[in-house]
Formats: structure tokens, C-alpha cells, sequence
């Protein structure tokens, strides 16, 4: 493990930017980018379009390492280049920024107000070729839609389960419980998950991440926050606007953010390069004093 990018990870001030849209919501992510369906062709020109956006993210000179700790990648955004250098060791050498890697294959259907992960068969093969390319750590997503005490379990318990086979690479897990933030037992919810949270972080040997809902009372999470066996929690925006993620964001004092939609928002292919640079700063800034409370 780098201990350079431990250190930055631990306690620099910033965010992560996730740049993770995968197979399933990269149309999604480019229509709101200004590029339609009708402008590609087949997934291969697809992803060679989804990269150039992430290309032009990455390469803005408002993106760098003094307000940005990290930025999470999809797999087929670490298997590219920018500029003839694997995405990830262009993210550390050029721009000061840690590498993470989203490792998940989506959702399995709901079961008991939750969804767990899909099997990931070949997850030992990818985490070794993350390693290979320099890769700090991962993230992975599961969803509790409901306040039921079995779908928040098994959601945790596989999470950890698989976040210690993480461990066993050398990389660092972002576990990423997502909390839907239109679940009628929101909060109800967020108290069994925050319990089998620290159930888990109080058995590690070694520290993990968090990547978090923003909860309905304001710090929350604080006992994870500054807890021993957590190297920090995360954010994400879950599809609120990012002004009302960066508000709630900031009554979490200690949480930074990892916001994807709220992060790209207003960014499109139709802007000038001085346009793009200046709505991506103002993006940045405002993520970045929500993250330093």
C-alpha cells in the first residue's frame, strides 16, 4: 500500500469525485452530459465516449489533488489511457489524486427491503489487475430501500464479507451500504445500519471506508466518523440536487463527500473548454467547503 496515498486518504482536506457510471447508468450519465444515444454506436463506442467525458473531468485544470483526495473509476475507465498513462497512475503522478476502483457487478433483486450485491466470481482476477495499476482501493454498492432488520444484515454482512477478501489484496474497501433517500423508514433504517456498522468495524484488523447516505439527523454517524477501524466516511449524493447534498453534506462535521450526479451536474460536451473549466471549479468549490466542516 502506498503511504503517501494513506496519508492524503486519512487526513487531507477534499473530496472524492466518483467517476464510476458502469454499463447500466453510462447512457443515462451521457444524455445528461449532452451527448444522446443516437451519437454512438454498440457499448464499445459507448465507453469511448463515457471516457472522454471522464478525459475532459480529469484533465481540467479545476480537478486536481488540493480539493480532490480521490476519484473512484469503473473498470473500464482504469483499463484506458489519458495521455499514454493508465488512468490510475494518471490520476496519482499528474493530478495528486488516489485511485479507487468501483468492483461491483450491480444489484441482485430486493429481498427483504434490500439489495445485495450480484456474485462476483471473478473478483480476485480484477482486484489483482487493480493492484498492477496502481490502484489504492475499492467500492461497492448495495441498497436498503426499508427499516427491515434482515435485508440491513445481509446487505452488512455481505459488504464485509467481501471487503475482507479486498483486504487480503492489500487494497482498501469503500463499503457502500446506500440508504435509498426516498424510503419511507429512512431514518428507522439508518439506525439498524449504523448499529451493524459498528458491530463489524469493531472486529477489523485493519481499517476500512464508508461511503454513507446522508442521514436524517445531523452527525449521525459520528461514531463511525472517529472510529479507529475506519479510515473515513464518505458521502454520496443519492440523487439529491447538489445544492441540498453539500447543505446536508455540511451538518456532518468530519464527512466528506464522494458525489457522482451532484459532482457532473451542469458539465456538458456542448460547453467551451473555459466554460467547462469554470462550471466544473464552481462545482468542485462548493463540494469542497461542504467537505472541510
Amino acid at each position: 500500500m502506498n503511504e503517501q496515498q494513506l496519508q492524503k486518504i486519512k487526513s487531507a482536506d477534499g473530496f472524492i469525485a466518483a467517476l464510476d457510471q458502469s454499463g447500466g447508468s453510462t447512457p443515462k450519465a451521457l444524455a445528461l452530459y449532452g451527448v444522446e444515444s443516437d451519437a454512438y454506436s454498440g457499448d464499445d463506442e459507448m465507453f469511448a465516449k463515457v471516457h472522454e467525458m471522464r478525459t475532459r473531468i480529469i484533465k481540467s485544470p479545476s480537478f486536481g489533488g488540493d480539493r480532490i483526495v480521490g476519484a473512484i473509476l469503473f473498470e473500464n475507465t482504469m483499463d484506458r489511457q489519458i495521455d499514454g498513462q493508465d488512468t490510475a497512475e494518471f490520476l496519482w503522478s499528474q493530478k495528486q489524486v488516489v485511485p479507487f476502483l468501483k468492483c461491483d457487478k450491480g444489484l441482485a433483486d430486493e429481498a427483504n427491503g434490500a439489495q445485495v450485491m450480484k456474485p462476483m466470481p471473478d473478483l480476485d482476477d480484477l482486484l489483482g489487475r487493480a493492484v498492477g495499476k496502481g490502484v489504492f482501493g475499492t467500492k461497492m454498492r448495495s441498497v436498503i430501500k426499508e427499516a427491515n432488520e434482515a435485508g440491513v444484515n445481509a446487505v452488512v454482512d455481505q459488504q464485509f464479507e467481501v471487503g475482507h477478501q479486498i483486504l487480503g489484496h492489500g487494497l482498501v474497501p469503500i463499503i457502500e451500504p446506500e440508504v435509498d433517500i426516498n424510503s419511507a423508514t429512512k431514518a428507522e433504517a439508518e439506525a439498524l445500519l449504523r448499529s451493524r456498522l459498528l458491530e463489524h468495524a469493531n472486529k477489523l484488523d485493519h481499517p476500512i471506508m464508508l461511503k454513507l447516505t446522508l442521514p436524517e439527523e445531523d452527525n449521525f454517524y459520528r461514531e463511525l466518523v472517529e472510529h479507529e477501524n475506519v479510515l473515513r466516511v464518505v458521502a454520496l449524493s443519492g440523487g439529491y440536487s447538489r445544492d441540498e447534498a453539500n447543505r446536508r453534506l455540511s451538518l456532518n462535521n468530519g464527512v466528506i463527500a464522494s458525489f457522482s450526479r451532484a459532482l457532473s451536474q451542469g458539465l456538458t460536451a456542448q460547453l467551451t473548454d473555459e466554460e467547462f473549466d469554470g462550471a466544473l471549479n464552481e462545482s468542485i468549490a462548493s463540494i469542497f467547503a461542504a467537505s472541510i466542516t
